[in-house]
């Protein structure tokens, strides 16, 4: 007999499961608790299946008979309605997660995993772009879904406001992003790949370095005769010999520096891709260090600031240095001693592996890099040295 919305609200199951059947394999299974379940028994493939049509009351009688007849409807076509039910809800899934994984919340993961090995500064330069640049455009886009115009839309500002250099850096930092998504399964493919096409080419300008061995001589002589703060004198006489970046040289600390063994290990808290460098001293530098230990030995900084014992001398401090010498902006900076040795060690036959090492350039291949820091230790020592020599004679020979 056919259920009606009476029967329903009034049954009940005293100590064991009730079923009331309503016809065409329906019924309502009655729970001791007070539950009500809407259920399909039928058979497809030659097996008995069981399908939830919902709950009551929140499913009433008409609305379990029509899912019943949908149900059945699928049945004679040979479709199982509680695969098709698993299908709908694994789909469901996938969307719902597709369309959580949107390019911040894959960016952000990808920055926790990926940039650990940075420098702090480096990394708040990513995140910064991230943030303020990429974020405001396409954060809440899902990566499975983005297209290349959605990129470019992002970029376009940049490249409007005539920054083009940062144009192409935000495609480069999309790039890294969409590339781990696609790897990761958040995304078929890679939309920033030959985006960097749609934008005009970054117009490269090189900082600015001495490289004719006249110049250089003069140079070094102006430095030899400069007075000011010792700890600035003293920076600005080593760094042509060790050419490090600036943040390394000034940040220097007596305990990383073994004169015995003429060794300086910068830690990799001050090396831009994280990693200790290892710098050969020559006798040079090892004599210039160990004059200066009469004024700062007694710290822990061997480029201690004139206001300050515990801080670190300003890059500013340097290259004012530099300006009151006479070298304009056009003509020299502290990263210009860089490109002087990497240029005239290049001419001068070096190895380009030996010379990238001592950069302390990034190697893509880690454990090549390993090879390399420990197969080019005594290179390095002879080539460090022969260039001390050199500088030396460019400044004693006008």
């Amino acid at each position: 007999m056919p259920l009606t919305d009476v029967s329903i609200k009034n049954a009940k199951a005293i100590g064991k499961q009730v079923k009331l059947f309503d016809g065409d394999g329906m019924f309502l299974l009655v729970t001791p608790n007070g539950g009500k379940w809407w259920r399909l028994k039928y058979r497809i493939g030659g097996k008995e299946k069981l399908l939830s049509l919902g709950t009551y009351p929140e499913i009433g009688l008409k609305e379990a008979r029509r899912r019943r007849e949908e149900a059945r409807e699928q049945i004679a076509q040979g479709v199982d309605p509680s695969e098709q039910k698993k299908e709908a809800k694994a789909a469901a899934v996938a969307a719902e997660r597709e369309q959580s994984l949107t390019f911040e919340a894959v960016a952000r993961e990808w920055y926790a995993k990926k940039t650990g090995h940075l420098t702090p500064d480096y990394q708040r330069q990513i995140i910064s772009r991230l943030e303020n640049m990429l974020f405001p455009h396409i954060g809440s886009i899902p990566v499975a879904s983005m297209e290349p115009g959605d990129l470019l839309r992002a970029i376009r500002p940049a490249e409007e406001r005539g920054a083009i250099e940062t144009a192409h850096r935000l495609v480069q930092l999309a790039g890294q992003v969409c590339r781990y998504a696609r790897l990761v399964g958040y995304a078929k493919y890679d939309v920033s790949s030959g985006l960097s096409e749609a934008l005009p080419p970054v117009q490269t300008t090189h900082l600015a370095t001495i490289t004719d061995p006249k110049e250089i001589g003069h140079l070094l002589r102006a430095i030899e005769g400069y007075e000011g703060d010792i700890s600035i004198v003293y920076a600005l006489r080593i760094l042509p010999y060790v050419f490090v970046r600036s943040v390394e040289i000034r940040g220097a600390e007596w305990a990383e520096i073994d004169l015995e063994n003429a060794l300086w290990v910068v830690p990799a808290g001050r090396m831009k891709m994280r990693k200790p460098h290892t710098v050969p001293l020559s006798r040079q530098v090892v004599e210039l260090l160990t004059a200066l230990q009469a004024h700062s030995g007694a710290g822990h900084l061997v480029f201690p600031s004139p206001f300050s014992a515990t801080r670190c001398i300003s890059d500013m401090g340097l290259l004012n240095a530099l300006r009151r010498m006479g070298y304009e902006k056009g003509q020299m900076t502290i990263h210009g001693f860089r490109s002087m040795a990497s240029t005239l060690l290049n001419e001068q036959g070096y190895r380009g592996d030996v010379i990238e090492a001592q950069l302390a350039h990034g190697e893509r291949n880690a454990i090549r890099a390993a090879y390399n820091h420990a197969a080019y230790t005594e290179e390095r020592r002879a080539m460090m040295q022969g260039w001390a020599d050199y500088l030396d004679n460019l400044r004693e020979n006008e």
